[in-house]
């Protein structure tokens, strides 16, 4: 057996694992909970979970939640455009807890456990289930404002893990290359699996339909559950997801060349924009561009440590990219096509194939900076569709949309919020799964009408 299926054969087997492990009674947990009327006979237990706490609460929203101490904006900072008026007043329990877990990353709560979980039971239910991880190096809390404020004010059940390492030095976890990100699979799944479980406790029946939802890292954990665990799901919805895939282009070969190409290009060099251009950084999203340099250089970092960790390029003291004394090595003129084939073996092992086999839908900004659309979306849609599978796949370019709705302030003329796209994307996703109506065929969107007086691109989003 390959390496790479001995290890989805491992997580198959923590996956069954999960039922079989003892619980928590979170009524035991929070005094509060069985003297709230809501909760009143409810004995919640999460599968596998070593800790849980339980809130029966009037708003199980954002904006409700952060007096109380049960979210964190840290989390999820950056990811909403300004202004954006979020949904409000779904009451219902919220679980937080988490399973168990050898690394200390997370320290919410004062817990400093990794694993960490969120489970939010609206009381008007939907019969449906959403399964969150978060983007980047975040947390369990980071989808708050973007995916869970929406999906509870439709009545759907949701959770979010903090898929099981955080922070810019998670590739720390694990022994050997890849397996602090083998991890974050695991760790989605497991949740799918409890949540669906605590679901049918609280509500007296299942979900009837579960979907994964995710933005730019927790992208990628969408398409990897609907490629490896469909089976858990309904279907799923993907934003500006992350690429890996043992060939070019990939992450590591996308950031290296913008690491190298904006410092001459912040200094007015010829030829600079030209070369930022060739590598799929888009006319027109220059005023971003600064904006994302330290982006490049920590997510680059952190996913060659993960995948690559024996690489140690050229130090260069003073840069913007490689400070002196980091002893990280700097990754600036990191070549992905020369490194050892242990490293594309790494690489291979998280890599993403397109043979999803569940209904998927797609989004991705056509000024995404970060992830340029040509180096990953594009790049999917293709895997997707050489695997036979266009059927189950639609792909939304948005056009000037970029990679996290927060920098919709950096450049109001220049990008446009993805969120509304998304809300109508999922709504378009529950109707594919629920009803048989097929979303509109993969497109192009265009600006959402006429800009503002002041030259703004406006809110607004029709698939």
């Amino acid at each position: 057996m390959s390496p790479h299926r001995r290890s989805l054969a491992a997580l198959a087997t923590a996956l069954l694992a999960v039922a079989l492990l003892p619980a928590v009674d979170a009524s035991a947990a929070d005094p509060s909970y069985a003297a709230n009327s809501a909760c009143q006979g409810r004995r919640l237990r999460v599968p596998g979970a070593e800790r849980l706490v339980s809130h029966c609460l009037d708003d199980l929203t954002t904006a409700a939640l952060l007096p109380r101490g049960l979210t964190d904006p840290i989390d999820y900072g950056g990811l909403q455009a300004a202004g954006t008026v979020n949904p409000s007043h779904v009451p219902g329990v919220q679980l937080d807890g988490y399973f168990p877990d050898t690394s200390t990353t997370n320290t919410l709560h004062g817990w400093n456990h990794d694993s960490q979980f969120v489970i939010r039971l609206p009381e008007h239910w939907n019969g449906g289930l959403v399964v969150a991880g978060p983007p980047g190096t975040r947390r369990q809390y980071a989808n708050d404002q973007i995916i869970s404020d929406q999906v509870l004010a439709k009545g759907f059940a949701y959770a979010a893990t903090d898929k099981g390492n955080t922070g810019p030095e998670l590739y720390k976890d694990g022994d050997k290359p890849g397996d602090a990100i083998m991890e974050w699979h695991l760790r989605v799944a497991q949740l799918a699996v409890a949540a669906k479980l605590v679901t049918a406790q609280h509500y007296g029946r299942p979900p009837t339909q579960t979907y994964a939802a995710g933005l730019s890292a927790a992208g990628y954990l969408v398409r990897w559950q609907l490629e490896h665990f469909p089976q858990l799901y309904t279907g799923g919805i993907d934003w500006n997801g992350l690429l890996l895939t043992r060939d070019a282009p990939n992450l590591l070969t996308n950031l290296p060349p913008a690491l190298r190409a904006y410092p001459r290009f912040e200094r007015h060099e010829p030829g600079a924009a030209e070369a930022m251009y060739a590598e799929g950084y888009p006319k027109g999203s220059e005023d971003l561009w600064r904006a994302h340099k330290g982006l490049w250089d920590s997510l680059q970092r952190t996913i060659r440590e993960e995948l690559d960790p024996e690489y140690d390029g050229p130090v260069q003291g003073g840069t913007p990219f490689c400070p002196e004394g980091t002893g990280a090595g700097c990754d600036t003129d990191y070549d992905y096509a020369s490194r050892p084939a242990a490293v594309h073996d790494a690489v291979g092992r998280v890599s993403l194939t397109g043979r999803i086999s569940r209904p998927l839908i797609t989004l991705q900004g056509t000024y995404d900076v970060l992830l340029p659309i040509t180096r990953t979306g594009d790049v999917y849609d293709k895997l997707v569709a050489d695997s036979g599978r266009a059927d189950l796949h639609r792909y939304y370019r948005i056009e000037n949309g970029t990679h996290t709705d927060g920098f919709r302030d950096v450049a109001p003329k220049a990008v446009r919020s993805m969120q509304s796209c998304f809300t109508e994307a999922f709504d378009d996703l529950v109707n594919w799964t629920r009803s048989g109506v097929a979303p509109p065929p993969s497109h192009t969107v265009p600006l959402p009408g006429e800009r503002t007086a002041n030259g703004e691109i406006p809110a607004g989003c029709t698939l």
